[in-house]
C-alpha cells in the first residue's frame, strides 16, 4: 500500500509538472531550451526509480500475438500508456497524435505505445466490442482490455484520456492529462530516447505485433463500419445515402440496395473533385437537400457538399485540421471545426421565406453549430450571411445542463441530430450523457426529453430501461430520426444494441427491436445510424459492427439485411494471382456446384480460422443463360450456378478474399478465378467439383 500511495503521489506531481511544462511550451522558447527543461525533469524522476507494477495476468490483448509485460517485452523501451475508453471523442483525438509519434519513432528506435482500455460504459468492457473499435479506428499499437481498471486505479488516473510515459525499466517519467499534447509528447519522447540511449538502456528489439485488421470482413461488395444514413428524395423517387465510414466513402443506393453512386474511398484523404478523385476521412453524418448531400467528414474536421447533378465534391466549411474554436463566425473554409459527427437541414421560415440552415452536431466541441446556406434572419432578428459557420448551442463544457439560454447549456458529445419540422424542434442524441434532448428552434431553449441524470455533472446516468423522462435509461445513443407520419422519434440505443421510439410530447421511450426482447431474433451490434422512408413504410438502420444496413418494413413487420449491390469493374491488372479452370455441362442445361480449397506454396502459411474467408462473384457479366444462387459467400460454402439450354462457353469470374497467417504476421490476399463453363452434348446435367487453388 505504501508503494501504491508513493506511485500515486508521483503521478500527481508529474501532472503538476506537466502543466508547468505545457505552459512553458507555449512561450517563445527555443527548441533547445524546451529540450533542456524536459531533460532536467526526466533525469530527476528517473533517479526516483518509481517503477510501476506489471499488467495483470489474464487480460485480453489486441494487435499482439501474446500479452505484453513491462519488464520483459517492453524492457529497454520508452513506453507511452494511453488510458482511453473508445466512446470518448477526446480519446479519439489523441489517436492522431499517437499516430504521429509512431511515424517519428519506431519500435526499433525504442518507443512502444500501449493503449490501456479502461471502459466508461459496461458495453465497452466486452472484448468483442473493443476489437471492433480497434479495427474501426485503425489502431496499430498494442491494446489491453483492463476490464477492472486495475492499472487505472493503481496509478490514480482520474480522467480520459491520460497518457503516462515510462522509462526503459518501468519508471514513471511524465503524465499528460487530456488531449492537445502532441508537441510535448514529441519533445519528451525524443529527449528520453536520446538520454537513455546515451546510457545504453534502449533496446532495438521488436515486439510480437499481430495487427487485428486481418480479422475484418473481406469480399467484394461489403460495407465496412457504416455509420449514418439519410433518405434522398428527388424526381426519381427515394434513394438511400450511406456513410460507408470504414471505406471512407459515401454510397447512394436505391431502397433495394442497388448502388447508384460511389463517392470517395477507399483510402482516407482530404480532396475535393469528381466522384472518383474526391477523398474523405471516416465520414459520419449525412443530410440531404434536393440533389445535394452534405457530409460531416469527421476526421477531416470539415463539412463537404456532394452535388449529384454536377458529380463533384467541394468543401464548404473546415480547414482539414482540428480546431479549438468555441464561438466561430467565420465564412466557410476559413472556419476551423472539431469532429463534426452528424448533420440535419432545418428549413427556417421568416417573412414567408424558407431558408435552409445546416445544423451540425459538433461532437469534438460538445456543441451544436450552424452553417447558413443562404443569407438568413434568425434568433432575435439577427442576420447571418451565407456561408457563416458558428456555435449556436452549448458552452463547450462537457455536461448535461439544460437552459433557456442556448449558449449557457452544456452538452456531452452530441452525435446525432434530427429536425421535427412540425414542432420547430431539433432533437439530438447526447451520447456521453446517454440522453435525448431538444432545442427549440424559435427560442434556442435546450430541454431534456429522456435519459441521463438530473444532475448536469453526472455523465454516468446510463442503463437500459424504458419509461418516461429521467426514468428512461439509455447507453451512448448515436442515431436519431424523426418520423413525420407517426410524429415520434426513432433512436439507435447504440451500446444497448436496440432500436427505441420516443414520444417527444409525453417523453415516453420504449424498445422496439433488438437486445433479445420477446420474439425478436434480430440482433444489432452497436447500431449508430437510422433513416426513415415514410412513404414506403421503411426504416433503415446502420448496423455498424455487423457491417450491414438493416431494413425494417413496418407494414410487414419484418427486418432484412439490405444487399448492397456494388457494380464490379474487373481489371486483371489488379490481381497478382489469377487462376483459370475449365469444366463442361450439358447443353440441355444443368447445375454446377464448385467448392474451392486453398493451399500455399509457403508451408508456414495457413488460413486463419478466426478471419473471414470469402468468395464473391461478378454478376455484371451474367447472361440470360445462367444464374447464381448467391453472389457471395463463405469459402467453406460452394458456389451454386444454374445453366439453361444452350451451347455456349460462359466465363464466370470469382474473387477469393483470404487471410493467411504465419506465427507472427497475417497477410490478406485477393485471388481471381476465371471459370470457363462449356456447354456440350453428352455432358452431365449436375456437376460437382472441388478445385484446389495453390497460392504462391
Amino acid at each position: 500500500m505504501e508503494q501504491n500511495m508513493n506511485v500515486q503521489d508521483i503521478v500527481e506531481e508529474l501532472i503538476e509538472i506537466g502543466m508547468e511544462i505545457a505552459k512553458s511550451q507555449s512561450l517563445e522558447l527555443s527548441i533547445n531550451r524546451k529540450e533542456e527543461l524536459v531533460l532536467r525533469h526526466i533525469k530527476a524522476f528517473s533517479k526516483k526509480e518509481a517503477r510501476i507494477i506489471d499488467f495483470q495476468p489474464g487480460l485480453e490483448w489486441f494487435n499482439v500475438a501474446e500479452g505484453l509485460s513491462i519488464y520483459q517485452h517492453l524492457k529497454g523501451k520508452i513506453v507511452i500508456l494511453d488510458f482511453f475508453t473508445y466512446c470518448c471523442i477526446n480519446c479519439m483525438h489523441v489517436l492522431s497524435d499517437l499516430d504521429v509519434l509512431e511515424k517519428l519513432f519506431s519500435i526499433q528506435d525504442g518507443l512502444v505505445i500501449v493503449g490501456v482500455h479502461s471502459a466508461k460504459f459496461s458495453n465497452e468492457k466486452n472484448s468483442k466490442k473493443l476489437l471492433s473499435a480497434v479495427q474501426r479506428y485503425n489502431i496499430k499499437h498494442p491494446v489491453v482490455n483492463d476490464t477492472k481498471m486495475s492499472m487505472w486505479r493503481y496509478l490514480g488516473i482520474v480522467c480520459w484520456p491520460t497518457l503516462v510515459m515510462l522509462g526503459p525499466t518501468g519508471e514513471l517519467l511524465a503524465v499528460f492529462v487530456g488531449e492537445g499534447h502532441r508537441d510535448e509528447l514529441i519533445i519528451h519522447v525524443g529527449v528520453a530516447l536520446t538520454y537513455f540511449r546515451s546510457l545504453n538502456k534502449i533496446h532495438t528489439n521488436d515486439i510480437p505485433l499481430q495487427l487485428a485488421q486481418h480479422l475484418l470482413p473481406v469480399g467484394t461488395g461489403n460495407i465496412l463500419f457504416p455509420s449514418k444514413l439519410e433518405i434522398l428524395q428527388n424526381d426519381q423517387g427515394e434513394s438511400l445515402v450511406i456513410a460507408d465510414t470504414g471505406h471512407n466513402r459515401i454510397l447512394v443506393t436505391d431502397t433495394t440496395g442497388n448502388v447508384q453512386h460511389i463517392i470517395g474511398g477507399p483510402n482516407p484523404d482530404f480532396k475535393d473533385g469528381d466522384f472518383e478523385t474526391a477523398k474523405f476521412n471516416a465520414p459520419q453524418g449525412v443530410s440531404t437537400l434536393g440533389s445535394l448531400i452534405y457530409v460531416a467528414d469527421t476526421k477531416n474536421h470539415a463539412i463537404r457538399k456532394i452535388d449529384l447533378m454536377r458529380r463533384i465534391v467541394i468543401t464548404i466549411a473546415g480547414t482539414g485540421i482540428k480546431g479549438h474554436d468555441y464561438v466561430g463566425g467565420k465564412i466557410g473554409k476559413d472556419q476551423v471545426l472539431s469532429s463534426p459527427w452528424d448533420l440535419a437541414v432545418y428549413k427556417h421560415e421568416h417573412d414567408n421565406n424558407i431558408t435552409p440552415i445546416l445544423l451540425i452536431a459538433m461532437a469534438g466541441n460538445h456543441q451544436i453549430w450552424a452553417l447558413f446556406l443562404e443569407d438568413t434572419i434568425w434568433w432575435k432578428n439577427k442576420k447571418y450571411n451565407e456561408g457563416t459557420c458558428l456555435a449556436i448551442v452549448g458552452s463547450g463544457t462537457e455536461e448535461n445542463r439544460n437552459n433557456s439560454y442556448p449558449h449557457s447549456a452544456g452538452l456531452a458529445q452530441p452525435s446525432g441530430i434530427t429536425i421535427a419540422e412540425e414542432l420547430k424542434l431539433a432533437v439530438f442524441a447526447d451520447s456521453e450523457s446517454s440522453s435525448i434532448r431538444s432545442i427549440n428552434l424559435q427560442t434556442g431553449q435546450v430541454s431534456a426529453i429522456c435519459g441521463g441524470s438530473r444532475d448536469p455533472l453526472d455523465l454516468h446516468g446510463y442503463g437500459d430501461l424504458d419509461g418516461v423522462n429521467y426514468s428512461v435509461k439509455l447507453q451512448h445513443p448515436l442515431g436519431i430520426a424523426w418520423h413525420p407520419k407517426e410524429k415520434i422519434i426513432y433512436i439507435t440505443d447504440t451500446y444497448n444494441h436496440k432500436i427505441k421510439i420516443i414520444n417527444v410530447t409525453t417523453k415516453h421511450c420504449r424498445t422496439l427491436y433488438g437486445g433479445g426482447i420477446p420474439h425478436d431474433i434480430y440482433l444489432f451490434d452497436e447500431p449508430s445510424g437510422i433513416a426513415i422512408c415514410p412513404e414506403k413504410g421503411l426504416i433503415f438502420v446502420a448496423d455498424t459492427n455487423n457491417h450491414a444496413v438493416k431494413m425494417m418494413d413496418t407494414e410487414k413487420g419484418n427486418i432484412t439485411t439490405l444487399p448492397i449491390n456494388i457494380p464490379i469493374i474487373e481489371d486483371d491488372n489488379n490481381y497478382k494471382n489469377i487462376y483459370f479452370f475449365d469444366t463442361t455441362i450439358s447443353e440441355t442445361g444443368g447445375k454446377l456446384n464448385v467448392l474451392f480449397s486453398i493451399n500455399f506454396s509457403d508451408r508456414d502459411l495457413k488460413l486463419n480460422s478466426d478471419a473471414p474467408q470469402r468468395w464473391a462473384m461478378n454478376l455484371t457479366t451474367n447472361s440470360s443463360r445462367w444464374i447464381a444462387a448467391e453472389n457471395c459467400g463463405e469459402l467453406s460454402s460452394p458456389i451454386n450456378l444454374k445453366f439453361f439450354k444452350g451451347n455456349e462457353t460462359h466465363e464466370v469470374r470469382v474473387t477469393l478474399d483470404i487471410v493467411a497467417c504465419k506465427t507472427t504476421e497475417c497477410i490478406s490476399k485477393k485471388l481471381l478465378v476465371v471459370y470457363r463453363v462449356h456447354q456440350v452434348p453428352d455432358a452431365s446435367t449436375v456437376v460437382t467439383e472441388k478445385r484446389k487453388v495453390i497460392v504462391k
